[in-house]
């Protein structure tokens, strides 16, 4: 706790009990109980965790004003001689998808969840993404050259033989929406069988549509292992967009580069 910045302590007052979530390498996350009511606390270090931070409070800012089930943030610190960057964002109460499908043993409210999953997908991709997100160049040539760049100063699970073939073997272009840009089971909330939150904005552009479908459907233990699984998210989502070649190139192949 003393480790907060005093900005931080500042904005929430009496701090009363923190939790810390299950939760991925990129970030430390807090759940914070505070006399101004409950928030997260985000930390990341490094230069490639720092720069996604502050994307994703850019992101949630031009996304405040539409009807989209995102987290409202509220202060941004940057500590460079510490290498750290924090934010405060809205504490939204719900289960990630992950949790809530691992302990689902009802068929018939699976399928609903899951067709809830690709519903919230669909209106993300059909909500009209802000100007301050807009590109003049393509959301996948600067994507691949941010995977090029990863490749050479982090540590990634792809190489340069698999960049060379994303980079010569693009799938044709379509037209770009808003993307989440990291949209997979545990980056979504429920809540008694309703989405309720979608977090971790740190990808979010106007991109491919099609890298948030293929990451949303990969397989995972109990769920997308068979077609069942991707019918009923698409039949939420509302057209199949993509091929397999296309979920192969951005599910097995870019993703492996962030």
């Amino acid at each position: 706790m003393n480790e907060i910045p005093n900005e931080i302590t500042n904005f929430m007052g009496q701090i009363r009990q923190i939790r810390f979530p299950q939760q991925g390498d990129t970030s430390d996350v807090g759940i914070i109980a505070s006399e101004q009511g409950l928030f997260v606390l985000k930390r990341t270090r490094g230069r490639q965790f720092r720069s996604w931070l502050h994307h994703e409070v850019l992101v949630l800012d031009a996304l405040e004003n539409t009807d989209l089930p995102v987290p409202r943030g509220h202060l941004y610190v940057e500590h460079d001689l510490q290498n750290q960057s924090w934010a405060v964002f809205d504490y939204l109460e719900g289960d990630t998808l992950r949790q809530v499908l691992s302990q689902e043993r009802d068929c018939e409210r699976r399928q609903e969840t899951i067709m809830n999953f690709g519903g919230i997908l669909a209106k993300i991709h059909a909500t009209p993404c802000p100007n301050v997100l807009r590109s003049e160049t393509e959301w996948l040539d600067r994507t691949l050259l941010q995977a090029k760049f990863n490749l050479e100063h982090y540590l990634v699970d792809g190489d340069n033989e698999l960049l060379c073939r994303l980079m010569t073997n693009k799938p044709n272009p379509i037209a770009e929406t808003l993307i989440h840009g990291d949209f997979t089971i545990d980056n979504v909330l429920v809540k008694d069988g309703e989405i309720v939150g979608v977090i971790d904005w740190g990808g979010g552009a106007f991109g491919d549509p099609r890298y948030d479908v293929s990451l949303a459907i990969r397989p995972k233990p109990r769920l997308f292992k068979d077609q069942a699984d991707v019918d009923i998210f698409f039949k939420g989502y509302g057209v199949k967009n993509i091929t397999d070649e296309d979920f192969t190139y951005f599910a097995e192949g870019l993703y492996k580069f962030f």
